[in-house]
């Protein structure tokens, strides 16, 4: 046997003992109920964390990934383990910075409020005279041929062919005749010529000539611009017909129109300040002189008017204007005050999240509310909060999502309870004012608020005609189409002024003259903005009370998809409504198209 075959054996000798003295150690300290253990403590752990999404909580994964709404990373859902009050709703620190939730404290203002308003400049209607023929006859000739056109005092406007002042002259001319015998003759033909506003040259003229004139100058009595031509050459007027209206513009009129929810604000002696849009830059201001003491059936609004000096005639009748009432309401001086982002509408009550002060982690509940009017941005608090607490004033709807998913009360379920959220959204289908999940299967119905008003056939066609104009309206937002929404603003505005409110008796007429105004308000927002971001806020506010509108009157064979963008309206969130269930945001336009999600489903 040579060396390697020693060297050999002994190499692979060693191997064998270093490896069995490896497997006897494992025999000896291998404990397979800690291995076990350890295994399914790693699996538990996994099974129990919830993954959820900081924007949207409703979404809720046994594992780690994206969340199928928005992309963003899910988080893992640490359960609290401070004891809180039973109806309130924890929330991380982490979640709440993800979700950018802020809170604000109540506090009181000075009512003080910047009041919008849209409407036209008027001729003053104590400035409008009429132009009349002082002498009976024909018409020979206009020489004021048109409306607009301007005349001065003293201008020769019209001839007039007259045989009654002819037969008037040939009395003149008898009565010069006989002026020594009988002056009183000779005086009443004069005075009879004076009062056809023939001037004493005239007289004298016709009593130097020795002739008859058959046709004689109309002369203006006033100054101004025609704004009506009542005759036309060949006509024949009696002494006193109207030939002209017409206007002196130098004073005109500012008049706006005004919504019952502005008129508490609005009183008179109030300056408010408007501009023009044929005049940028320039602004102009005057003092309430007059307020309409009744609403106009038809449009609902009071006419609210100031006077303007016009020297230089750049004010024009018709021409359309913006106007900015700064007021102040004494009623409700020093009152608490609250963001309108803050509360959350179900229709008939007003909702807001008070934060609950001293626990470790921030915790907040649900509370109802009673608000007064609307101040800019902010609403007054008559009851329901004190000065001093905290409140949730932005992603207001992210913790109301939190309180829905973890059994608490929130907006649409006020008593609590789990309520089955699926795997991807929180869809809710209501049939006919009853609530489901909008998963395959159709669940315990819940009651959601009201059965729709029970109205004429007819009324709900009309009101359905509205809602398809808002679709068409919502689509050339999609599109960012400036033409298209002005053109679709109109459509919906007419539309709106041809549903007949007779057709509602009762309570139901009531509410819709409320709903009513407020539609009208906001569409006409949309047709009087000059920007594409202005026209957006007034048309989530339009689609706000529609969606109260067709919650509380119903639509004619129609499905409404209730949707919800969270980041429009940097992360303040706002709704729309829409005929598919195909997310299209009408407030990104291409840059956020799909940014979405249905938050409900309404069939009729």
């Amino acid at each position: 046997m040579n060396i390697r075959s020693i060297f050999s054996n002994t190499y692979t000798r060693s191997t064998l003992f270093v490896l069995a003295g490896v497997f006897l150690g494992w025999l000896i300290f291998h404990n397979p109920h800690e291995e076990k253990f350890h295994q399914e403590t790693v699996t538990a752990e996994s099974k129990n964390t919830i993954w959820t999404c900081a924007m949207h909580p409703q979404i809720r994964m046994d594992h780690p990934g994206k969340c199928p709404i928005c992309g963003m990373d899910l988080i893992p859902l640490e359960p609290s383990t401070t004891t809180i009050d039973s109806g309130a709703v924890a929330m991380t620190e982490e979640a709440l910075k993800l979700a950018e939730v802020q809170t604000s404290i109540v506090t009181r203002q000075k009512p003080v409020k910047n009041v919008r308003l849209f409407g036209k400049i008027q001729a003053d209607e104590r400035l409008i005279q009429t132009q009349p023929a002082h002498i009976p006859g024909r018409i020979e000739k206009l020489l004021v041929n048109f409306t607009g056109e301007e005349v001065k005092k003293g201008q020769i406007i019209a001839h007039i062919y007259s045989p009654e002042l002819v037969t008037a002259q040939k009395e003149l001319l008898e009565a010069l005749k006989m002026k020594d015998m009988q002056p009183q003759i000779l005086d009443a033909v004069r005075e009879k010529l004076r009062q056809w506003k023939l001037t004493d040259q005239q007289i004298t003229e016709i009593e130097t000539s020795d002739s008859i004139k058959p046709v004689f100058d109309v002369t203006a009595t006033v100054s101004g611009y025609v704004i009506n031509k009542l005759v036309n050459v060949g006509d024949y007027v009696p002494a006193g017909a109207p030939l002209f209206e017409v206007a002196d513009l130098s004073y005109v009129w500012a008049s706006f129109d005004a919504y019952e929810s502005d008129l508490p604000w609005i009183k008179a002696e109030d300056r408010i300040s408007f501009s023009l849009t044929s005049r940028p830059g320039k602004e102009y201001s005057g003092t309430v002189s007059y307020i309409d003491p009744v609403i106009n059936p038809l449009t609902r609004v009071a006419r609210v008017r100031i006077e303007v000096d016009n020297p230089r005639h750049f004010l024009k009748p018709e021409m359309f204007i913006t106007g900015i009432a700064e007021s102040t309401l004494s009623t409700y001086k020093n009152n608490l005050i609250i963001p309108q982002s803050a509360v959350l509408w179900t229709g008939t009550r007003s909702l807001v999240y008070v934060k609950i002060p001293g626990t470790k982690e921030p915790s907040f509940k649900m509370r109802e509310i009673i608000l007064g009017p609307e101040l800019n941005d902010y609403y007054f608090v008559l009851k329901g909060l004190n000065e001093g607490e905290e409140i949730v004033t932005n992603g207001t709807f992210v913790v109301d999502a939190a309180a829905q998913l973890s059994g608490k009360p929130s907006m649409m379920n006020t008593d609590g309870g789990k309520l089955s959220t699926g795997h991807n959204h929180t869809g809710i289908e209501t049939h006919g004012g009853y609530t489901s999940d909008a998963g395959n299967s159709f669940h315990k119905q819940t009651k959601l608020a009201q059965k729709p008003a029970e109205v004429a056939l007819e009324f709900k066609k009309q009101l359905t005609t509205v809602y398809r104009n808002y679709l068409a309206m919502k689509n050339a937002f999609v599109a960012s189409d400036l033409k298209a929404i002005a053109k679709t603003a109109e459509e919906s505005k007419n539309s709106l002024e041809k549903v007949d409110m007779n057709l509602l008796t009762g309570n139901a007429h009531m509410q819709w003259m409320d709903l009513e105004g407020s539609l009208t308000e906001s569409i006409k927002k949309i047709i009087n903005s000059g920007d594409i971001g202005g026209q957006r806020s007034a048309f989530a506010e339009f689609g706000k009370v529609l969606y109260q509108t067709i919650q509380h009157f119903g639509l004619n064979k129609e499905t409404v998809y209730y949707q919800f963008c969270p980041m429009a309206f940097e992360g303040k969130g706002a709704y729309w409504l829409s005929e598919s269930e195909k997310i299209s945001n009408p407030y990104f336009g291409k840059k956020m198209l799909t940014c979405g999600e249905t938050k409900e489903v309404l069939r009729y």
